[in-house]
C-alpha cells in the first residue's frame, strides 16, 4: 500500500533521513521506532507532503505521491494523527470532528459517521458541544484519532500518539489501535515506546540517528536479537 524507496530528506545541509526504504501492506500495523532526532517525524512529513524528499520515491497504492500537496495526499486516502494531537482547543468537540470530514463529498453519510464516532468514543458525545480544550490529554487523543478516521482513510498514520500520556492512558491508546487494526484499518505507527509498539505491530522498523534503518523485523525477531534488546529495550 505504501512504499518508500531510498528516500533522502534534508534541512538545508543537514541530512535528516538518508536512504530510507520501508513498506506498509494492506491490513498491517507497521511500527517505526527510534530515539529522539532519528528522523521519525521527518519521515511522516515527507509521506504527508509537508516536506519533499531530495531523492527517492514515495508511492501509495502504486502511484507516486512524492511532492504532492498535503490536501491531495489526504484525498488519496492517507490521514495523519499528528504529534501533539493538534486539536482546535477553542472549537467544540463537534466542530473538530466535522473538520475531519472536510475532504468528503458525501455530506449526509459524513454527518452519520460523526454521530457514530460519538457513540464509539463516548466522551466525545458527552462533550460534543463544549470546547475541545476541556478534554484531558487522553480524551484529546481520542478526538484526534476520531477526526482522522472521519476522512475514511485507506492508511492511518499516527505520530507519537502516546507522547506525554499517563501509563494507564497509554495502555488504552494501544488497545484502541489494536482494535482498529483488527477491524481492517491499515496503520503506520510512529513511536518512541519501543516495547509496546513491538507488541502490537505486525512488523516494525528502527531508525537510528541520521535517518537510516537500523533494524527491521517482527516481534519474534526482536526477542532473538540481543543487540536490539540492549539498544532499544534496555536489556543486556
Amino acid at each position: 500500500m505504501l512504499e518508500l524507496r531510498d528516500v533522502h530528506v534534508s534541512y538545508g545541509r543537514i541530512a535528516a533521513v538518508q536512504g530510507l526504504t520501508l513498506d506498509v501492506r494492506e491490513g498491517e500495523l507497521v511500527g517505526l521506532i527510534g530515539h529522539n532526532g532519528a528522523g521519525k517525524s521527518t519521515t511522516v512529513h515527507a509521506i504527508c507532503g509537508v516536506l519533499t524528499p531530495s531523492r527517492g520515491e514515495i508511492a501509495f497504492e502504486g502511484k507516486s505521491i512524492r511532492g504532492k500537496r498535503p490536501d491531495d495526499i489526504l484525498r488519496r486516502g492517507i490521514s495523519l494523527v499528528p504529534e501533539g494531537r493538534r486539536i482546535f482547543a477553542r472549537l467544540t468537540v463537534g466542530e473538530n470532528l466535522r473538520i475531519g470530514t472536510s475532504a468528503r463529498r458525501d455530506r449526509a453519510e459524513a454527518a452519520a459517521d460523526v454521530r457514530a464516532m460519538t457513540e464509539r468514543f463516548e466522551v466525545l458525545g458527552r462533550y460534543f458541544d463544549r470546547p475541545a480544550g476541556l478534554l484531558s490529554g487522553g480524551e484529546q487523543q481520542q478526538l484526534a484519532i476520531a477526526r482522522a478516521l472521519l476522512s475514511k482513510p485507506r492508511l492511518l498514520i499516527l505520530d507519537e500518539p502516546t507522547l506525554g500520556l499517563a501509563p494507564l492512558i497509554v495502555n488504552q491508546v494501544f488497545e484502541l489501535l489494536q482494535g482498529l487494526n483488527r477491524e481492517g484499518t491499515t496503520m503506520l505507527l510512529i513511536e518512541q515506546n519501543a516495547a509496546r509498539t513491538i507488541d502490537v505491530a505486525d512488523r516494525f522498523y528502527v531508525l537510528r540517528a541520521g535517518g537510516r534503518i537500523d533494524f527491521e523485523g517482527t516481534s519474534e525477531a526482536a526477542r532473538d536479537a540481543e543487540e536490539f534488546q540492549a539498544n532499544y529495550l534496555g536489556f543486556s
